[in-house]
Order: C-alpha cells, then structure tokens, then sequence
C-alpha cells in the first residue's frame, strides 16, 4: 500500500516511520480473557497512544514485518508465529480514505473500528486474541468484516482466521471463516461481510486460546478493512486440572554486549511462584528474582540476563516454573552469542565526503554522548584520528527519549544512514544529508563520567561545516542574532559570525560582483540555533530573555554546541543550514535594545510610513467589529470571508488594535502612510483613526478622503492619515489608475503651517512572492530580487510619470515617495527612482538601513524618496525598530501560542518597521539662467542659484545652498557659516552617478584653499578620469580648516 509521511518535523517523521520495531509486551495486555468475550471499539478510550494495547484486554495488533515477501498472498498459508513482529496500531485516525501507513489503525469514525491494512512494511498484519477456554467447548467466533477505505483503491483484500493453543508454534487455519475479498470499490464503504464460525474440539477447555485474524499486503493499494463486533463464545465442558503456560522467547547478543528477556507463566487456576533453573547458568548469565502471580490466572514473571563478558557461543537455558499447587512446567531460552564485532571509528562512518561511505552497513562503533534530544543522542569518539576532514560525531536516532545519559562511553551496534531533513526535492537538504546510526540492535555502556572538550571555530569557513557534523564545537563570537521568526514555532534563531547578515541587494545592485560576494559571505557566516526538540510550539520558549524577547542584533560571546544540518524555514523545500545545539544555556547581550522612541529626525514636519500588517476590520471568521456576521472581504470583485487577511476574530482584532496604536503613538508623525489597510473604503482606517484619537486626544487625526482614482481591486490598500492641527490638504487626494498597479499609489498635497506645500505619495508594490507559473521577466531569475520584478520596475516606472505632472497641479515640486515597495535599497526599482532626480533618504542618514528580516538577512523595503527640491529640506529618516528584530511569537495572534507573551506594546506590531522623516520646510529661493544676485530671509532658506555664475548670500537662520547639475556655477556665497549652513549636492551627484560615500575619496570632490575663502570643485570623472576639476563656487572668508565634508556638504 502507499505511504505517506507527515513532516511536522524531520526527526520526528523518520520517528513516527520506524516507532513499530520498538514496540514490547508493555504496550499489550496479553492477559487471556475469559469467555464469553466481546469487542465492538465504541470506547474510543481503548488506544490514546499509537504502538500501545495495553488498554485493550486480550487484543494485540502486529503488523507482521516479513510473515512473507511478496503481494497477494493467501493468508491461509501464512501459519507461521508472528509475534516477534513489530506490535502496532496507529491511534485516533480519522479517515480511512486518507490515511495510507499500513498495518494496524484505529479509526474514529461514526461507528469506529479497529482496522487492517498490508503494505511494503506490513506484510501480513493481524489481531491476536488471548482467551480463557477454560470450562467451554464449541467455541464460536464471530466478528464483522467493514470495507473503511473510500479512496479510489480497488484492491482484492483476503482475511482469514487461525488458531492456537497456547503462545507458541504455528497457527492453523479456520477455513470456514476465510474471505476472499473483503473489500470492494472503488469510492465504495457500504461492503459488510458476517463471518462465523466453531473452532475444531482441540480449541476446548484450553487456559490459553489465541486466535488470529490476518491479511497480506495485496497487489496495488490496499484497503482499510474493519474487523468489528467481535462475539466468542462457548458451551460448558467437563473441569481439567489447567496447566502452567510458559513463555521463555530466545535472545541474542553481540559478545561484549549486554541484553535481556523476560520469561513469564501463568496458570488459570492456581498461582505461579517458583521460578528455578535446571542445570547451571553459562559465566556471564543470571537469572532474576521473580515476580509471582498474584492470584489464579495472574502471569509470573523474571529477566534473564546476559552481561559483556558472555562468551560468545549458542546455548540452551531450562527453567522450570511450578505454582501453589505443585504443579510445574519447563521452558527453554535458546540464548545466542554471537563473535563480537571489530569496532569502526566513528570517523570512518563518517568519510570525508558529504555521505558516509558505509550507508546501509551494520556496523560497531565506540564514543561518549556529548547531547541529548527527544528522539536520538550524539556520540562522539574519545579517540580522534588525524584526518581533520572527517568527522568524529555521529547522531544516533532512537525515535524515542534516549536512555543513555551524558557522558557515558559507549558502544553500539547499528545501521548507517543518511537523513535528508527536508523534502525528497530540497537540493540544499539533500546535498547535505545528515549520516546518523540507526536501528540500533545493541546498546551498552562502557563507563560514565567522561568529557569531550570541544573543537573550537575561530572563522566560519567557506566550505561549511560537514567535517563537524554531529561533533561538540565552540564558535567563537562575537554571534549576532540575524532572525528570529521562528523561535516559538520551532525554538530557532538564525546567527551570524562576524557582524550581522545584510541582505545583498540591500548594500549593491544585483547581479554585481560585490552582491554576489556578499551572498557567499553571508552563507558562510550562518548557522541555526536550535534547542534539539524536534517538537513544534516549545513550551517554555527557549532562549527568549526576561524582557520576553531576544533581538536580533543580540550577541553572543561563543557558542558551545554540536553540529547539525537541518531547515531554516517553516518549508520542506525551503532553505537550510548548519546548525547548532547547544550544551549550555546561550547568554544573548542585548546589544540591539528597544528604543521607546524614534531617533530624531528634526524638521517642522514629520512625514511616517508603516505596513501594519493586514488592518482588516472584517475578520476571517466572517465576523465584523461592528457585530455584523457572515460578512466577507473583497477581491476583484468576489467578497468572502476567504478573502480576508487579518485577524481571524474579534479577540485577536482587539490585541492588534492595541499594539499598531500603541505604534501610531510613539511615531506622532504629523501625516502617516499606511498600508495593508482593508479594502473598504475609509472605514478601516477611520476605525484605525478612532482608536489612536482615543489615546491622543479626539480630533489629533484625520484620514485623507478616498481619491478620486479610486483604491483598485486588491483585498487591501494603501491609505493616509494626518493631524490638523499641523498640516493641511490641498486638494483633492489622488490616484494613479494605470492598470499596472494593483494597489494604486495615493498622492495627497499638503499645506504646512508656514504656507510651504509638499505632496506625499503612499505606495504598496507588488510582492516577492507567489511566484508566477511560467518562466518569463517576472520568474525569480536568481540575482536576489525575487519574483516580480519587471512588474515593480514597471510601477516605478509609471508612477514616476504620474509623479512629474503633480508640480503643474499642486504648484510645488516638493514630492516624496514612501511606503513599501518590496524591492530592497539598490534593487532595479529603487535604482530607477535615485537615476532620475529622486534621492534615497535612508542611504542617506542611515549606514545600515533595514526595516526587514527575510532568511535572516535584513534589508528595508519599506522607503522614503524624495524629489530633489525636497530632499534639501529633509533633516533626518529613519527607521524605528520595533518589528523587524522582535520574535514573530510575541505579535497579536494567537495560534501556536503554547506560551502566550502577548503585550499591548508597539514591539512585533507589524512584519516591517515604520519610517520617519524629518521635513524641514523653508522658504525657497530660485535663481534663473544667468547671473543672479539672491539674498535669503533670516530665517532659513533653501537657496537655488541655477545655471550661471550667482553671487549668493543666506543672512540668518541655517541655508542651504542646492546644486543640481555641473552648469549651476561657478557661484560665490558671500557668507557662508561652516556647522550651520550647508552645500547640497545630492541632485548634482545624481546627474553625474557619483556615489556620495565616494565622492571624496574618488577625487569627484575637491576642497581647495583660495585667495580669500574656499574653493569647492567638481571633476566629473574623478582622479581616475582625464577630465579636469572646475570650480562649483567659492566660500568667501572661509577657510579649509572650518569646512567638515560630512557636515558641511554632506559627503
């Protein structure tokens, strides 16, 4: 039958796969039940956990492992014993039609069962029944066949039925209850097939009756057949004095390995309490104290053991039992030693290669443990060889909680294997499967109390980390905290050596050599802290700080921990990395802390953008804020519930209402840009409103009217809001209707209190993701931009012609472009905006600009461009850090909160950071195209001389003279104040594609010392070129000494 594999984590998966082959008699209540007996599974109470009856009385699932190896088979010639197969059910399924790992499965239906189904595992599984016959002759059995399995699955699905008396040999086959097909289909579960019948007179009277119901793994996909209504009964024999029933099953052990097995007997009618040996135990075998039965028919029990210093050989124990009748019975372990095993060094497991070169071979091995897990545990040799290539670790998987303890040595026996901790089609997973040992046949500790001291890592280096997988390292630090997303989902936090993970195209343009430099460093830094739990939602949430958070940008002195490779993302085709567990809890230094505020920025007017993360006053559980239900959210026209993006319900709503106002009011910009607002009009956002005026101060802010272009058909939009009592709109709000935006873009013109008008435009390009199915511009072509992004070029594009006909309208080139356009700070979109006169506000006042998080390198998509008029006038951006660097489980939502950290603080608000801008807005003064002489206020001025030579002088307050292109001079500034006014040259390096960070160094900037002040100069080409530098304009009474280039002229 086919299988399926559920991954809710890659140990845990090959765990749940293999969890049958550690089944024991624990898991079974194989005490013989009297008749009449009967089981019809309506107590769904029986089975909680998979691989365990002990909560059925006399019912045991095996899923008979290797009864036969090929398909089709007639389970009537199957007699063979069995019960040394794994002991198997897996618990409180659902639906048949679904649910594909064969053997045993108890189904929670309407009318539940306990049904059989053959696989390439299960070969033959089968229900073994141990009954009491004591007292009864012809024994009639009878039970239902039910066809569970709906799936389009048509396969001939036999059952037969079988006896025995007592534990052992074979059974014998039942003829007049087989049947041949107890399935039909396909789609079909109506098939119920009676079966009854008496057993043949040897079945009578006996203490130990044990009866199986069978089927075989069929030709193609098998079916789910419930065996249901179980009905055994019998008519009253003459009385026999009962015998004793002995178990003693056969062992074998590896010589210098240890082992054990338990040998048990019960009487119906008397109790069993002596347990002695016949003859004399082989050296290095003992035998147990036993356990008597405490009444009739109670098993006895005691372990025979076999230590390390077993000689090895094939030997023959008899033991007699006798109970309180003086009756007795003998049973012989066949005890097998087999030659010890050379050892191979863990380092020959591992090879030098990325596989080990023994995949699939049995093998011995020798080290101590060095870190626990919930399924497995590391084992690391204390004898290195010299081969700094190969690893001396190993993982060891046990599906279960190991019973070694650290710092044991020990020695086992088991199968080498790959892992592949991803999808069967990651190329990252499976290029860097992990070799662990698995199927362990031997366990043995050698002695305790050892230490491994760890291998230390000074530099991450380039070709990663194999020859350290599964070893007890030390990273040295500093280690930065680069993401943090998935630490209450799976207890992980992506670092990094060597400072902090920029997204490349952050820092360079893409496809350039220095992008791609940038990747290969940053994936050489990384590594995966991981907590070692394979489980999902860790409750307590590890490695988080007594403030309930750890940032990134935390650091971390060293790292001692072993070496793992596992996924970095919540996808199974996602990325992965090397990781670590640590041995000892991390100490994080908050060397990232919370600003309660942001950074100043200046200005007589604040200019905010924020992505608030899905505002949706609709909710995905159809309900509205306002108590309305079966409502919906629309998209292209369709409304439904579907469609909505936010909050699933009301209480999730109110806990991220508080925090995005909570946001709102520490930003207290005077106009705000908002996106991922719901789509319906202005009542999100009005609610939005409603909220922040209830902490500020009714009337503090208002929503800028719709546009007249209308706010497209997407789920979301993008929308503004402003104070008053600060700055007022002029005109109506605008949109681009250009069909290439999903999300039009919002302009709204504003007047400031001193008369000086600026236009904000608030954006939401298209995202990265959801990729398109067919190759083409838009595929993600592999230079780190993602998917779309023709289509965001195109947006920049269109909304830069929009842009250019706003002056005409608005009487004022004074623009600036926020919001987030999904393209990071040297992406083609952002490019096209600084190469045509915009300039980039946070590369400008921020040395490492970032508002996001993504596979843990960060970068800011969300932006503030201004028009070169503008961006004379800006003092400060930035971005305040409340979300990007917050753990993903401290935000308002409440599934997979196992711990809940929930605070109505603005930190984790929102996926992205907000903006703030600093405007300083002042009166303007414009020369012409020739020579001028232009006198400022006392105030401060923003000074344009313009082509020709001007002769310019601020007066008070603190100027700014402007320069757009190489024709604008040569000028002189009569009065130029070094530390209080200042050169823009931001236009002109745009015209002439100079970096500003290289202006200078680049000999693009020159300051020279003149007869009575400072010459500023310009040379197109830099030192590198054959132009020569001219003259840009003199500084008149000043000299060289006073003027600071990052101050003064912004270099």
């Amino acid at each position: 039958m086919s299988s399926k594999i559920r991954l809710s984590s890659p140990r845990l998966a090959l765990a749940l796969a293999i969890a049958g082959l550690f089944a024991s008699a624990a898991q079974a209540d194989n005490v013989p039940q009297n008749l009449p007996f009967q089981q019809d599974w309506s107590n769904i109470g029986l089975i909680t956990t998979s691989d365990d009856w002990s909560g059925v009385p006399g019912i045991t699932g095996y899923r008979g492992d290797g009864l036969t190896g090929a398909t089709g088979v007639d389970p009537q010639t199957i007699i063979a014993d069995g019960s040394g197969t794994p002991v198997d059910v897996n618990a409180n399924q659902t639906n048949p039609a679904t649910f594909t790992t064969g053997g045993l499965t108890e189904f929670h239906l309407a009318d539940p069962a306990v049904a059989l189904t053959g696989s390439g595992t299960a070969d033959a599984p089968f229900l073994l029944l141990s009954l009491n016959a004591t007292g009864h002759s012809g024994i009639t059995v009878r039970y239902d066949l039910r066809d569970l399995d709906g799936s389009t699955d048509n396969a001939v699905q036999p059952v037969a039925l079988q006896y025995r008396v007592g534990s052992s040999g074979d059974f014998i086959n039942v003829p007049d209850a087989f049947v041949a097909d107890a399935a039909e289909g396909p789609s079909l579960t109506t098939k119920v097939t009676s079966v009854q019948a008496t057993l043949p007179a040897d079945a009578d009277n006996q203490p130990l009756l044990q009866l199986r119901i069978i089927t075989t793994n069929a030709v193609g996909n098998d079916e789910w057949v419930g065996v249901d209504n179980i009905m055994i009964d019998g008519g009253t024999a003459g009385g026999v004095n009962a015998p004793i029933i002995a178990s003693c099953p056969a062992l074998g052990v590896q010589a210098g390995q240890s082992g054990s097995v338990t040998v048990s007997a019960s009487d119906a009618d008397s109790v069993v309490n002596v347990l002695s040996v016949v003859g004399s135990l082989p050296a290095g075998v003992t035998l147990g104290s036993l356990t008597p039965a405490a009444a009739d028919g109670d098993t006895a029990s005691a372990q025979l053991n076999v230590s390390a210093a077993a000689a090895a050989g094939s030997y023959t124990i008899t033991l007699r039992f006798a109970n309180n009748e003086a009756q007795g019975t003998d049973c012989t372990v066949n005890l097998a030693v087999a030659a010890a095993a050379a050892i191979t060094p863990i380092s020959a497991i591992q090879g030098s290669g990325d596989a080990s070169p023994l995949k699939g071979q049995t093998v011995t091995t020798e080290g101590v443990v060095t870190r626990l897990t919930n399924n497995g545990y590391y084992l690391q040799s204390d004898q290195p060889d010299a081969d700094d290539a190969t690893s001396e670790g190993v993982f060891v998987f046990t599906s279960t909680v190991p019973t070694v303890t650290a710092g044991q040595r020990i020695r086992i026996s088991a199968t080498v294997a790959e892992f592949n901790t991803g999808a069967a089609a990651n190329v990252g997973t499976l290029a860097n499967t992990v070799t662990q040992l698995s199927n362990a046949t031997a366990t043995n500790v050698l002695s305790s109390g050892h230490s491994i001291a760890p291998t230390v890592i000074a530099t991450m280096p380039a070709d990663g980390l194999e020859r350290h997988e599964g070893m007890l390292v030390r990273i040295e630090g500093p280690i930065t905290v680069g993401q943090n997303f998935f630490l209450g989902r799976y207890g992980q936090l992506t670092l990094s050596t060597e400072g902090r993970l920029e997204k490349p195209t952050n820092r360079h343009p893409a496809g350039s050599p220095e992008a791609a430099a940038l990747t290969l460093d940053n994936a050489r830094r990384s590594i995966i802290l991981e907590d070692g739990v394979s489980t999902q939602n860790p409750n307590p949430i590890p490695f988080i700080g007594a403030d309930n958070t750890v940032r990134a940008g935390d650091t971390l002195a060293s790292l001692t921990g072993v070496i793992d490779y596992g996924l970095a993302t919540n996808s199974t085709t996602g990325l992965s990395d090397y990781r670590i567990i640590p041995v000892e809890t991390p100490v994080f230094v908050r060397s990232n802390p919370r600003k309660v505020q942001p950074e100043a920025v200046g200005g007589n007017v604040r200019v905010g953008s924020f992505n608030v993360l899905n505002y949706f006053t609709t909710f995905i559980d159809g309900n509205t804020v306002f108590g309305q239900s079966g409502q919906g959210c629309s998209l292209g026209g369709d409304v439904a519930a579907g469609n909505c993006r936010g909050a699933n319900g009301l209480a999730e709503f109110q806990r991220q209402k508080a925090k995005i106002v909570n946001a709102l009011v520490g930003l207290n910009a005077d106009v705000v840009g908002l996106m991922e607002i719901q789509n319906n009009g202005n009542t999100a956002v009005n609610d939005l409103v409603a909220g922040l005026n209830a902490v500020v101060g009714a009337g503090t802010y208002v929503s800028v009217a719709l546009p007249t272009g209308g706010t497209g058909t997407d789920a979301i939009r993008v929308a503004m809001i402003y104070k008053p009592a600060k700055v007022s709109p002029v005109g109506e709000a605008l949109s681009d209707t250009n069909a290439v935006h999903s999300r039009p873009p919002l302009v709204q013109t504003f007047a400031a209190a001193n008369g000086e008008r600026f236009s904000v435009v608030v954006n939401h390009f298209k995202s990265k993701g959801s990729c398109p199915a067919e190759a083409g511009a838009d595929a993600d072509q592999g230079d780190g931009q993602g998917c779309w992004n023709a289509l965001r070029i195109q947006q920049a594009q269109a909304l830069r012609g929009y842009i250019s006909a706003l002056p005409a309208s608005t009487g004022d080139s004074d623009v600036i472009v926020i919001g987030d356009l999904n393209a990071y700070g040297k992406e083609d979109p952002i490019l096209d905006f600084t190469a045509n006169g915009y300039v980039d506000q946070i590369d400008r006042f921020d040395a490492f600009g970032y508002s996001y998080v993504f596979d843990g390198e960060a970068g800011y998509l969300d932006h503030a461009l201004a028009s070169t008029s503008l961006s004379t006038q800006i003092t400060g951006a930035r971005h305040w850090r409340i979300n990007a660097d917050e753990p993903s489980v401290i935000d308002y939502n409440l599934e997979f909160k196992t711990q809940d950290l929930y605070a109505s603080h603005p930190y984790r608000s929102s996926d992205h950071d907000p903006v703030l801008v600093g405007l300083n807005l002042l009166a303007k003064i414009n020369g012409g195209a020739s020579r001028d002489t232009l006198v400022g206020t006392e105030g401060d001025d923003v000074i344009t001389g313009g082509a020709g030579s001007d002769t310019l002088t601020g007066r008070g307050g603190a100027d700014a003279f402007v320069y757009g292109s190489v024709r604008d001079g040569i000028d002189t500034i009569t009065d130029f104040l070094p530390g209080t006014d200042r050169l823009d040259l931001s236009a002109l390096f745009a015209s002439l594609g100079i970096q500003r960070t290289a202006a200078l160094g680049g000999g693009y900037v020159r300051i020279i010392a003149v007869t009575g002040g400072v010459s500023v100069q310009i040379d197109a080409d830099g030192t590198a070129g054959a132009g020569v530098a001219r003259a840009l304009v003199t500084l008149r009474g000043v000299m060289s000494s006073q003027i600071d280039p990052a101050r003064d002229l912004g270099l």
